[in-house]
Protein backbone atom coordinates (compact mmCIF):
# COMPACT_ATOMS: atom_id res chain seq x y z
CA UNK A 1 0.00 0.00 0.00
CA UNK A 2 1.24 3.48 -0.85
CA UNK A 3 0.75 5.62 2.27
CA UNK A 4 1.09 9.38 2.80
CA UNK A 5 1.92 10.01 6.48
CA UNK A 6 1.85 13.42 8.13
CA UNK A 7 3.92 14.01 11.26
CA UNK A 8 6.74 11.54 10.60
CA UNK A 9 9.15 13.75 12.61
CA UNK A 10 6.93 13.60 15.70
CA UNK A 11 6.74 11.45 18.82
CA UNK A 12 4.50 8.83 17.24
CA UNK A 13 5.49 9.36 13.61
CA UNK A 14 9.19 8.69 14.13
CA UNK A 15 8.24 5.26 15.50
CA UNK A 16 5.43 4.61 13.02
CA UNK A 17 7.09 5.31 9.67
CA UNK A 18 9.87 2.68 9.94
CA UNK A 19 7.35 0.12 11.20
CA UNK A 20 5.07 0.67 8.22
CA UNK A 21 8.01 0.28 5.86
CA UNK A 22 9.02 -2.92 7.66
CA UNK A 23 5.44 -4.16 7.17
CA UNK A 24 5.86 -3.73 3.43
CA UNK A 25 4.20 -0.37 2.82
CA UNK A 26 5.53 2.38 0.55
CA UNK A 27 5.59 5.42 2.85
CA UNK A 28 6.03 9.11 2.05
CA UNK A 29 6.39 11.34 5.10
CA UNK A 30 5.72 15.05 5.54
CA UNK A 31 6.16 17.24 8.60
CA UNK A 32 6.22 20.93 9.52
CA UNK A 33 9.57 20.22 11.22
CA UNK A 34 8.92 22.15 14.44
CA UNK A 35 10.89 19.60 16.52
CA UNK A 36 13.68 18.39 14.24
CA UNK A 37 16.51 19.76 16.38
CA UNK A 38 15.92 17.16 19.08
CA UNK A 39 16.75 13.44 19.09
CA UNK A 40 16.71 11.74 22.48
CA UNK A 41 18.51 8.62 21.27
CA UNK A 42 19.79 6.87 18.17
CA UNK A 43 16.94 4.68 16.89
CA UNK A 44 19.41 2.23 15.30
CA UNK A 45 18.43 2.99 11.72
CA UNK A 46 18.73 5.86 9.29
CA UNK A 47 16.31 8.74 9.95
CA UNK A 48 13.15 8.34 7.91
CA UNK A 49 13.26 10.68 4.88
CA UNK A 50 10.69 13.40 5.41
CA UNK A 51 9.52 16.30 3.24
CA UNK A 52 9.14 19.65 5.01
CA UNK A 53 5.54 20.65 4.29
CA UNK A 54 2.74 22.28 6.28
CA UNK A 55 -0.48 20.24 6.16
CA UNK A 56 -2.33 23.47 5.32
CA UNK A 57 -0.47 23.48 2.00
CA UNK A 58 -1.13 19.89 0.86
CA UNK A 59 -3.05 19.74 -2.43
CA UNK A 60 -4.88 16.95 -4.27
CA UNK A 61 -1.93 16.83 -6.68
CA UNK A 62 0.37 15.99 -3.76
CA UNK A 63 -1.79 12.96 -2.96
CA UNK A 64 -2.36 11.49 -6.38
CA UNK A 65 -1.52 7.79 -6.56
CA UNK A 66 -1.74 7.14 -2.81
CA UNK A 67 -3.93 4.43 -1.31
CA UNK A 68 -4.12 5.92 2.18
CA UNK A 69 -3.36 8.97 4.29
CA UNK A 70 -2.37 8.68 7.96
CA UNK A 71 -2.78 12.07 9.59
CA UNK A 72 -1.01 12.90 12.86
CA UNK A 73 0.52 16.36 12.22
CA UNK A 74 -1.36 18.68 14.54
CA UNK A 75 -0.59 20.83 17.60
CA UNK A 76 -0.45 17.91 19.90
CA UNK A 77 -1.75 18.46 23.43
CA UNK A 78 -4.01 20.62 25.61
CA UNK A 79 -1.46 23.23 26.83
CA UNK A 80 -0.13 23.71 23.31
CA UNK A 81 -3.63 24.01 21.92
CA UNK A 82 -4.58 26.63 24.50
CA UNK A 83 -1.50 28.75 23.72
CA UNK A 84 -3.28 30.23 20.69
CA UNK A 85 -6.71 28.66 20.22
CA UNK A 86 -7.28 30.46 16.93
CA UNK A 87 -4.15 28.99 15.36
CA UNK A 88 -5.02 25.61 16.87
CA UNK A 89 -8.36 25.66 15.07
CA UNK A 90 -6.70 26.81 11.85
CA UNK A 91 -4.23 23.91 11.87
CA UNK A 92 -5.96 21.12 13.77
CA UNK A 93 -9.50 21.60 12.52
CA UNK A 94 -9.46 23.48 9.22
CA UNK A 95 -6.07 22.11 8.14
CA UNK A 96 -7.10 18.53 8.86
CA UNK A 97 -10.42 18.87 7.03
CA UNK A 98 -8.63 20.48 4.08
CA UNK A 99 -6.22 17.54 3.99
CA UNK A 100 -9.11 15.05 4.01
CA UNK A 101 -10.83 16.92 1.18
CA UNK A 102 -7.60 16.87 -0.83
CA UNK A 103 -7.29 13.12 -0.21
CA UNK A 104 -10.84 12.45 -1.33
CA UNK A 105 -10.39 14.63 -4.43
CA UNK A 106 -7.21 12.71 -5.30
CA UNK A 107 -8.99 9.36 -5.07
CA UNK A 108 -7.31 8.23 -1.84
CA UNK A 109 -9.54 5.51 -0.42
CA UNK A 110 -8.47 5.44 3.25
CA UNK A 111 -7.92 8.28 5.72
CA UNK A 112 -6.69 7.29 9.19
CA UNK A 113 -6.98 10.16 11.67
CA UNK A 114 -5.36 10.12 15.12
CA UNK A 115 -7.96 11.57 17.45
CA UNK A 116 -7.88 11.48 21.24
CA UNK A 117 -9.78 10.21 24.27
CA UNK A 118 -9.62 13.81 25.49
CA UNK A 119 -12.83 14.38 23.48
CA UNK A 120 -14.73 12.80 26.40
CA UNK A 121 -13.87 15.71 28.69
CA UNK A 122 -14.65 15.75 32.38
CA UNK A 123 -15.11 12.52 34.27
CA UNK A 124 -18.29 10.74 35.21
CA UNK A 125 -19.21 7.32 36.51
CA UNK A 126 -18.61 4.36 34.25
CA UNK A 127 -16.46 3.80 31.21
CA UNK A 128 -16.62 5.97 28.10
CA UNK A 129 -17.31 4.15 24.85
CA UNK A 130 -17.27 5.31 21.28
CA UNK A 131 -20.99 6.09 21.53
CA UNK A 132 -20.66 8.19 24.71
CA UNK A 133 -21.37 11.88 24.43
CA UNK A 134 -18.26 14.00 23.84
CA UNK A 135 -17.59 16.97 26.09
CA UNK A 136 -14.32 18.65 25.00
CA UNK A 137 -12.83 21.07 27.52
CA UNK A 138 -9.97 22.57 25.49
CA UNK A 139 -9.28 23.86 21.98
CA UNK A 140 -7.24 20.73 21.26
CA UNK A 141 -10.08 18.38 22.22
CA UNK A 142 -12.72 20.53 20.53
CA UNK A 143 -10.79 20.39 17.26
CA UNK A 144 -10.65 16.61 17.48
CA UNK A 145 -14.45 16.45 17.75
CA UNK A 146 -14.88 18.89 14.86
CA UNK A 147 -12.56 16.89 12.59
CA UNK A 148 -14.42 13.69 13.46
CA UNK A 149 -17.70 15.42 12.61
CA UNK A 150 -16.62 17.08 9.36
CA UNK A 151 -14.44 14.29 7.96
CA UNK A 152 -16.93 11.68 9.12
CA UNK A 153 -19.56 13.43 6.99
CA UNK A 154 -17.33 12.78 3.96
CA UNK A 155 -17.59 8.99 4.35
CA UNK A 156 -18.72 7.46 1.07
CA UNK A 157 -18.27 4.64 -1.41
CA UNK A 158 -14.79 5.76 -2.42
CA UNK A 159 -13.58 7.31 0.83
CA UNK A 160 -13.22 5.49 4.16
CA UNK A 161 -12.09 7.63 7.09
CA UNK A 162 -11.20 5.93 10.38
CA UNK A 163 -10.87 7.78 13.68
CA UNK A 164 -8.48 6.46 16.32
CA UNK A 165 -9.14 8.02 19.72
CA UNK A 166 -5.82 7.38 21.42
CA UNK A 167 -5.47 7.16 25.16
CA UNK A 168 -2.61 9.17 26.67
CA UNK A 169 0.58 7.92 25.07
CA UNK A 170 3.73 6.79 26.88
CA UNK A 171 6.99 5.04 26.12
CA UNK A 172 10.30 5.82 24.43
CA UNK A 173 10.61 7.49 21.03
CA UNK A 174 13.61 9.13 19.35
CA UNK A 175 11.50 12.31 19.14
CA UNK A 176 10.66 12.16 22.82
CA UNK A 177 7.82 13.96 24.57
CA UNK A 178 8.21 14.72 28.26
CA UNK A 179 4.93 16.67 28.52
CA UNK A 180 2.73 13.58 29.00
CA UNK A 181 2.15 11.98 32.35
CA UNK A 182 4.15 8.74 32.50
CA UNK A 183 7.05 10.08 30.44
CA UNK A 184 7.19 13.22 32.57
CA UNK A 185 7.17 11.30 35.83
CA UNK A 186 9.88 8.97 34.51
CA UNK A 187 12.13 11.85 33.47
CA UNK A 188 11.56 13.61 36.78
CA UNK A 189 12.34 10.46 38.74
CA UNK A 190 15.55 9.82 36.78
CA UNK A 191 16.91 13.36 37.13
CA UNK A 192 15.89 14.05 40.74
CA UNK A 193 15.37 10.56 42.22
CA UNK A 194 12.08 11.91 43.59
CA UNK A 195 8.41 11.96 42.60
CA UNK A 196 6.28 14.34 44.65
CA UNK A 197 2.60 14.30 43.74
CA UNK A 198 0.82 17.42 44.96
CA UNK A 199 -2.54 15.66 44.78
CA UNK A 200 -3.68 12.34 46.18
CA UNK A 201 -3.23 10.78 42.73
CA UNK A 202 -6.80 9.50 42.60
CA UNK A 203 -7.81 10.77 39.11
CA UNK A 204 -8.05 8.11 36.42
CA UNK A 205 -6.13 8.23 33.14
CA UNK A 206 -6.25 5.71 30.26
CA UNK A 207 -2.76 5.08 28.85
CA UNK A 208 -1.41 3.40 25.72
CA UNK A 209 2.15 2.64 24.62
CA UNK A 210 3.39 4.54 21.57
CA UNK A 211 4.22 1.26 19.84
CA UNK A 212 0.66 0.02 20.37
CA UNK A 213 -0.68 3.22 18.79
CA UNK A 214 1.49 2.42 15.79
CA UNK A 215 0.06 -1.09 15.68
CA UNK A 216 -3.49 0.28 15.72
CA UNK A 217 -2.66 2.51 12.75
CA UNK A 218 -1.12 -0.41 10.85
CA UNK A 219 -4.14 -2.58 11.56
CA UNK A 220 -6.50 0.18 10.40
CA UNK A 221 -4.59 0.41 7.12
CA UNK A 222 -4.62 -3.34 6.52
CA UNK A 223 -8.10 -4.25 7.80
CA UNK A 224 -10.96 -5.11 5.43
CA UNK A 225 -12.77 -1.96 4.37
CA UNK A 226 -16.00 -2.94 6.14
CA UNK A 227 -14.17 -3.11 9.47
CA UNK A 228 -12.88 0.48 9.39
CA UNK A 229 -15.25 2.38 7.06
CA UNK A 230 -16.33 5.50 8.98
CA UNK A 231 -15.55 3.82 12.30
CA UNK A 232 -14.33 5.33 15.57
CA UNK A 233 -12.07 3.26 17.83
CA UNK A 234 -10.80 4.06 21.30
CA UNK A 235 -7.14 2.98 21.18
CA UNK A 236 -5.80 1.28 24.29
CA UNK A 237 -6.70 -1.50 26.69
CA UNK A 238 -9.44 -1.42 29.31
CA UNK A 239 -6.96 -2.91 31.77
CA UNK A 240 -4.78 0.16 31.31
CA UNK A 241 -7.03 2.67 32.99
CA UNK A 242 -4.77 3.80 35.83
CA UNK A 243 -5.01 6.17 38.73
CA UNK A 244 -2.23 8.75 38.65
CA UNK A 245 -0.72 7.39 41.87
CA UNK A 246 -0.49 3.93 40.24
CA UNK A 247 1.44 5.44 37.35
CA UNK A 248 3.80 7.14 39.82
CA UNK A 249 4.26 3.86 41.68
CA UNK A 250 5.20 2.02 38.47
CA UNK A 251 7.80 4.67 37.71
CA UNK A 252 9.22 4.62 41.24
CA UNK A 253 9.46 0.82 41.16
CA UNK A 254 11.40 0.97 37.90
CA UNK A 255 14.08 3.15 39.55
CA UNK A 256 15.42 1.65 42.77
CA UNK A 257 15.92 4.29 45.45
CA UNK A 258 13.39 6.70 43.99
CA UNK A 259 11.41 8.52 46.69
CA UNK A 260 7.65 8.78 46.10
CA UNK A 261 5.38 11.05 48.12
CA UNK A 262 1.62 11.44 47.69
CA UNK A 263 -0.18 14.68 48.51
CA UNK A 264 -3.76 15.36 49.51
CA UNK A 265 -6.73 15.77 47.19
CA UNK A 266 -6.71 19.11 45.38
CA UNK A 267 -10.16 18.83 43.84
CA UNK A 268 -8.90 17.98 40.35
CA UNK A 269 -11.90 16.52 38.54
CA UNK A 270 -10.10 15.66 35.30
CA UNK A 271 -10.70 11.97 35.77
CA UNK A 272 -12.18 9.48 33.36
CA UNK A 273 -12.02 5.85 32.34
CA UNK A 274 -12.44 4.50 28.84
CA UNK A 275 -13.60 1.17 27.43
CA UNK A 276 -11.45 -0.33 24.69
CA UNK A 277 -13.61 -3.37 24.03
CA UNK A 278 -14.59 -2.27 20.53
CA UNK A 279 -11.05 -2.12 19.14
CA UNK A 280 -10.18 -5.43 20.83
CA UNK A 281 -13.13 -7.17 19.20
CA UNK A 282 -13.61 -5.34 15.89
CA UNK A 283 -10.19 -4.23 14.55
CA UNK A 284 -8.56 -7.37 13.11
CA UNK A 285 -5.11 -8.12 14.49
CA UNK A 286 -5.01 -5.46 17.19
CA UNK A 287 -4.28 -5.96 20.86
CA UNK A 288 -2.13 -3.97 23.25
CA UNK A 289 1.16 -5.71 23.99
CA UNK A 290 2.71 -3.32 26.53
CA UNK A 291 1.55 -1.86 29.85
CA UNK A 292 2.63 1.04 32.04
CA UNK A 293 5.08 -1.06 34.06
CA UNK A 294 6.78 -2.13 30.82
CA UNK A 295 6.91 1.44 29.57
CA UNK A 296 8.45 2.72 32.80
CA UNK A 297 11.19 0.07 32.64
CA UNK A 298 11.86 0.82 28.97
CA UNK A 299 12.27 4.51 29.70
CA UNK A 300 14.70 3.88 32.56
CA UNK A 301 16.76 1.63 30.28
CA UNK A 302 16.93 4.41 27.67
CA UNK A 303 17.85 7.04 30.27
CA UNK A 304 20.64 4.82 31.58
CA UNK A 305 21.95 4.07 28.09
CA UNK A 306 22.20 7.74 27.11
CA UNK A 307 23.14 8.91 30.63
CA UNK A 308 20.34 11.46 30.49
CA UNK A 309 20.85 14.62 32.51
CA UNK A 310 18.46 17.33 33.65
CA UNK A 311 19.40 19.65 30.78
CA UNK A 312 18.28 17.00 28.30
CA UNK A 313 15.08 16.26 30.21
CA UNK A 314 14.11 19.94 30.23
CA UNK A 315 15.32 20.73 26.69
CA UNK A 316 12.79 22.60 24.55
CA UNK A 317 12.42 20.03 21.71
CA UNK A 318 11.01 17.46 24.15
CA UNK A 319 8.21 19.74 25.43
CA UNK A 320 5.91 20.88 22.64
CA UNK A 321 4.84 24.29 23.96
CA UNK A 322 8.34 25.22 25.11
CA UNK A 323 9.75 24.44 21.66
CA UNK A 324 7.21 26.54 19.77
CA UNK A 325 7.67 29.43 22.18
CA UNK A 326 11.42 29.26 21.50
CA UNK A 327 10.85 29.44 17.73
CA UNK A 328 8.41 32.35 18.13
CA UNK A 329 10.80 34.34 20.35
CA UNK A 330 13.54 33.82 17.78
CA UNK A 331 11.08 34.98 15.07
CA UNK A 332 11.69 31.75 13.20
CA UNK A 333 7.92 31.18 13.31
CA UNK A 334 5.29 33.88 12.88
CA UNK A 335 2.05 34.16 14.88
CA UNK A 336 0.33 31.72 12.49
CA UNK A 337 3.14 29.16 12.99
CA UNK A 338 4.51 29.67 9.51
CA UNK A 339 8.26 29.44 9.05
CA UNK A 340 10.07 32.75 8.52
CA UNK A 341 13.51 31.16 8.52
CA UNK A 342 14.51 27.64 7.58
CA UNK A 343 14.12 25.01 10.35
CA UNK A 344 16.62 22.30 11.03
CA UNK A 345 16.65 19.79 8.19
CA UNK A 346 14.33 16.82 8.56
CA UNK A 347 15.76 13.34 8.69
Amino acid sequence: MKVFVTGTEGYIGSVLAPRLVEAGHDVHGVDSCFYTDGWLFDPGHEPFPTEKKDIRDVTPQDLEGYDAVVHMAELSNDPLGQFNPGVTHNINHLGSVSLAKAARAAGVSRFVYTSSCSVYGLGEDGYRTETSETNPQTAYAECKTLVERDVGAMTGDGFSPTFLRNATAFGPSPRMRFDIVLNNLAGLAWTTRKIALTSDGSPWRPLVHVADICEAIRCALEAPRDAIHGEIFNVGSTAQNYQVREIAEFVAQALPGCELTIGSSDGDNRSYRVSFEKIASQLPGFHCQRDAETGARELMEVFQRIDMDEATFTAAPFTRLKQLQKHIRAESLDKDLRWQTEPATAG
